[in-house]
């Protein structure tokens, strides 16, 4: 079935029709920008800490956190039109929760952003894993045995962020459970809020389009933050299939093991709860002061 688009130009020439007609595209447009949406922000994001880990390219927490905020706003921009740009299952249950998206898509979107971050995991890892190995052989890392959460951070999260070493017992009683899952539970509401309050258009000081950069700058700020406690997830989708990938790829049980439960309390239920609490706040203040 093909789609119908008006031409741009208020009247068109005597010899051209006013209706053009596009192909129809291959699937669903939400899928489209979900899959490439996601994509891309986990390419440059977990890009950018494979660079800095396996390479030394980025120095310093900001250099990282500018080039994931970059990378989501670049992402927001190709994709907004497609899918409104969740990019990620927290915002997509806080959206149905709150908002007016379809409980019925909720699971979908999540698959799809699910299979965007899984093949930037395996993309990132046809082009880095000879840096990576490198690093590795270096600093005496085996691949998949104790310790190796130094390389496995280029794709999930660990708290403390292990800076591309092995977590020590001492590194470890700087960061507990419950400490990590504080951070990323407020970095992740304050994200949702700063998407719902920019993207309302009640609110006459929304950044229309810088939208996109707003929410981008956002993600820089946060990871500012709380990267260096808990590397900053925020994002269900972009730390688990990420961390699935790492797991087949060599990393075997220790993306799973490393923080205990963490993997599923910190990083899944964490900003799954933050979403909800900025999405909440943002309902009963924002919502409703705008409306005055």
């Amino acid at each position: 079935m093909s789609e119908t688009i008006r031409a741009t130009r208020p009247e068109p020439p005597p010899h051209v029709s006013a209706e053009i007609k596009v192909a129809h595209a291959p699937l669903p447009k939400w899928v489209i920008g979900e899959f490439f949406g996601t994509f891309l922000l986990v390419f440059f994001g977990c890009g950018s800490v494979c660079a800095a880990v396996a390479t030394g390219a980025q120095v310093g927490i900001f250099q990282v956190a500018i080039v994931w905020g970059l990378g989501i706003a670049t992402a927001i921009y190709l994709t907004g039109s497609l899918s409104s740009a969740h990019l990620n299952p927290a915002v997509t249950i806080a959206s149905a929760a709150w908002s007016r998206f379809p409980f019925r898509l909720v699971v979908p979107y999540i698959i799809v952003q699910m299979l965007g971050a899984f093949a930037a995991a395996a993309v990132l890892f046809s082009i880095f894993n000879g840096a990576i190995a490198g690093y590795e052989a270096k600093h005496g890392i085996t691949r998949g045995a104790e310790g190796s959460e130094a390389t496995a951070m280029v794709f999930g999260e660990y708290f403390p962020n292990p800076g591309g070493k092995a977590l020590t017992e001492e590194a470890r009683a700087t960061m507990t459970p419950g400490h990590a899952f504080t951070a990323e539970m407020v970095g992740t509401a304050i994200l949702v809020l700063v998407i719902f309050c920019s993207t309302d258009e009640r609110n006459a000081a929304r950044p229309q389009i810088l939208t996109a950069a707003t929410i981008g700058l956002t993600v820089t700020l946060v990871i500012s933050l709380i990267g260096p406690l808990t590397m900053a997830g925020l994002n269900p989708a972009r730390d688990l299939a990420p961390r699935i990938f790492s797991s087949l790829a060599g990393w075997k049980s220790v993306p799973f093991t490393v923080n205990g439960s963490g993997w599923l309390t910190v990083y899944i239920i964490a900003p799954i709860v933050g979403g909800l609490l900025g999405g909440g706040i943002y309902r009963v203040f924002f919502r409703a002061a705008y409306r005055v």
